[in-house]
């Protein structure tokens, strides 16, 4: 995704907000305000929400720029009987990502965002939503729109460990792993082909602040993969990323570490563990099925060419 031409000024969100108020979407950069509106929301379903609690989670503990130096933008829909039926999150340079909307909610926020003046090059949300707003944006603005991702959003049934295991262990990466994480992290990050945000470095400090990252290092101490996990909100948490340099894989490490970090989790308290695979991916999507996770729903991720005009 494209890093967005500027950021939206914040009195500016607000008084559009205002004057979109009969199409019910409201906008905010104060993180504080948007999950006071949205909680209840939000954590109604921790699994599908999983993107919208663990970024403003970040943002609440890092700040608003956690992401990139722009700020994020936050909005929820306020339906007629005056609850919250959908929130957005905006986080440059990543894609503009909303919780599920019919077809119609994702024209008129479509059509909102275009009179906001809002840069959006992309869009992801389960599958139907991103659909339907890539459809919608290209009517509006007639920019091209292109399927740039598949994912599939599973939660831990039962958790059994690969077999066979390979030789080694598991432990939680500490401060002395910083330099090694930041690198991990670029390169998951090359290897996906997605903006980074802010780098490896503050991904690693993020991290390590509150032991979200576990290793699977060999028998002589070797790091050799690595899985991190969100922080705990609203009793789920999400395993992410998982990463093994391309020359130590296939041999079972990230499975390991994987379950581990999951034991680790389940151990800890956390009710609901998640994951994303990208569905290009066979052998990933059957490594997490092996070791207990069954699919929840499926994610799509479009990006958007210039507007025309």
């Amino acid at each position: 995704m494209d890093p967005e031409t500027h950021a939206v000024d914040r009195h500016a969100v607000d008084r559009h907000a205002v004057d979109r108020h009969a199409a019910g979407w409201h906008f905010t950069t104060d993180v504080d305000e948007f999950l006071a509106r949205t909680r209840d929301f939000l954590h109604s379903r921790p699994d599908l929400h999983t993107v919208q609690l663990t970024v403003t989670e970040r943002l609440r503990r890092s700040g608003p720029q956690a992401y990139g130096d722009r700020p994020a933008l936050l909005g929820h829909l306020v339906r007629e009987d005056g609850g919250v039926g959908a929130t957005l999150l905006h986080t440059p340079p990543y894609a503009l990502g909303a919780t599920r909307l019919t077809a119609d909610e994702a024209e008129t926020l479509a059509a909102v965002l275009v009179d906001l003046g809002r840069p959006v090059t992309g869009f992801a949300s389960e599958r139907a939503t991103a659909e339907a707003f890539a459809a919608a944006w290209q009517r509006r603005t007639g920019a091209s729109a292109r399927l740039r991702e598949r994912h599939r959003l599973y939660r831990l049934a039962e958790l059994t460990d690969p077999s066979p295991m390979p030789e080694g262990r598991a432990r939680v990466a500490g401060e002395a792993d910083r330099e090694l994480l930041v690198r991990w992290y670029d390169g998951f990050v090359e290897d996906a082909g997605t903006h980074g945000g802010r780098g490896g470095a503050d991904w690693a400090d993020f991290r390590l602040s509150y032991g979200g990252v576990t290793l699977w290092e060999t028998a002589d101490g070797t790091p050799v993969s690595m899985a991190g996990v969100t922080p705990t909100v609203a009793g789920q948490a999400r395993i992410a990323p998982v990463y093994t340099p391309r020359e130590l894989r296939g041999r079972g490490y990230a499975g390991a570490v994987t379950a581990q970090v999951s034991r680790a989790a389940l151990a800890s308290g956390v009710g609901e563990l998640l994951l994303f695979t990208d569905l290009a991916n066979p052998t990933s999507n059957a490594l997490y099925q092996r070791i207990g996770y069954r699919r929840v729903a499926d994610w799509a991720e479009y990006t958007f060419g210039e507007r025309a005009g």
